[in-house]
């Protein structure tokens, strides 16, 4: 067996090595390396070199980051720094809506509180970019149409105002569901699904509709339906609400309003009486409303105006038969025919002359006024007036 010879350690360093520049150290002359072009010569060239290098952060500064978790105690945020990001649990209650909007993987802008707490992470607030994104993700319900949902705060003049993550908007009361117009109180702290008509972040307006979500239907489809529409257009619809002051119509999601003055000629006291929900009815469009979104309608006008040569029928001084329909303080209202009532005024009426609702009595016609639609009636008197010859 060859003996192995062991080799000198200093074998073991590979060559070549660099040569080095000789330095003279004589008093007139000293040799260096020249410097690297790129060699940054002041600090602003240093920091511009290093730009792209973390540095750490400062407090008030804001950052652009990415959610890699979240639970209902913190959330992570990767911000490409020395550490995460993390939101506490002490702010996600006053942005709870906000971050339940978010999903791992979305985008975020926070807004650094501390660059270091005790466990290492920086400390982050949402509440100032929050108020921002919100205004964003408001715009971007509003081009696709897609429903929100608000909570009712207070019935205000017009509508009813509500609350969207923190922030305040308005249900005008030509936007309300049927069934909550006459009555907007019912939806005080209840969650309304809506969809957003107006949004402007400057006067911090936000408008928005139970009307158009219940229909299912976004406001960009409910204008092009709405341009088609014109007044005096008769159409055909199925009762979706009737209210104290009128019955709502829906023609194929949009929805329009007969009054109670359009119902008929004839005075209405309670529509309910007349209609319920589902039947169909034909109306007369009378207005589009476009920056409403309403359309005002009416059914008495699709039936002859009985108003239409009055004079003829029923002449000055000529005795009439109709029915008494109501006694007011005032007088005594008495129907002459469908849509035409008289009123024998307080002071006209004879003493003694007590007539019921639905008794039939005589009158004579005193004075028609046409313009105003209203027709003056005295009693026809039983007895010889005193010096009547």
């Amino acid at each position: 067996m060859t003996k192995k010879t062991r080799k000198n350690p200093s074998q073991r360093l590979v060559g070549p090595w660099p040569k080095k520049e000789t330095i003279k150290t004589s008093s007139s002359s000293l040799k260096v390396s020249p410097k690297p072009q790129n060699e940054p010569q002041t600090m602003d060239e240093l920091l511009a070199q290093t730009k792209s290098f973390s540095l750490g952060v400062k407090k008030g500064e804001m950052l652009e980051g990415t959610i890699i978790s979240k639970s209902s105690k913190e959330v992570l945020i990767d911000i490409n720094k020395k550490s995460f990001g993390i939101i506490a649990n002490w702010e996600l209650s006053q942005v709870k809506d906000y971050i339940d909007s978010l999903k791992i993987g979305d985008k975020i802008v926070a807004q650094v509180v501390n660059p270091e707490n005790d466990a290492g992470y920086i400390v982050l607030s949402v509440r100032k970019t929050s108020s921002e994104q919100r205004w964003v993700i408001l715009s971007d319900k509003q081009k696709s149409g897609e429903d929100i949902e608000v909570v009712g705060l207070e019935v205000a003049k017009g509508g009813i105002l509500v609350e969207w993550q923190t922030l305040r908007g308005f249900i005008p009361g030509t936007q309300l569901d049927s069934s909550f117009s006459s009555n907007p109180s019912l939806l005080i702290g209840k969650k309304i699904k809506v969809k957003v008509l107006e949004v402007d972040k400057a006067v911090n307006r936000l408008v928005v509709s139970q009307k158009a979500a219940t229909l299912g239907i976004s406001p960009s489809v409910l204008k092009e339906k709405l341009d088609k529409i014109k007044p005096n257009d008769v159409l055909k619809g199925k009762i979706a609400g009737i209210a104290p002051f009128g019955i709502f119509v829906d023609f194929d999601g949009i929805e329009g309003l007969v009054h109670i003055s359009e119902i008929a000629w004839e005075k209405v006291e309670n529509p309910s009486t007349l209609f319920k929900i589902g039947d169909n009815v034909e109306v007369l469009v009378l207005d589009v409303n476009k920056e409403e979104s309403k359309l005002n309608l009416s059914i008495k006008r699709l039936t002859p105006d009985p108003w239409k040569n009055i004079l003829d029928r029923y002449p000055p001084d000529s005795i009439v038969a109709g029915k008494v329909v109501r006694v007011a303080p005032f007088g005594i209202f008495v129907n002459l025919e469908t849509g035409i009532e008289g009123l024998i005024h307080i002071s006209k009426v004879p003493a003694g002359f007590e007539p019921k609702g639905g008794e039939s009595v005589e009158c004579i016609v005193e004075k028609i006024d046409s313009a105003k639609r209203k027709i003056s009636l005295t009693v026809v008197p039983k007895e010889k007036p005193v010096g009547y010859r």
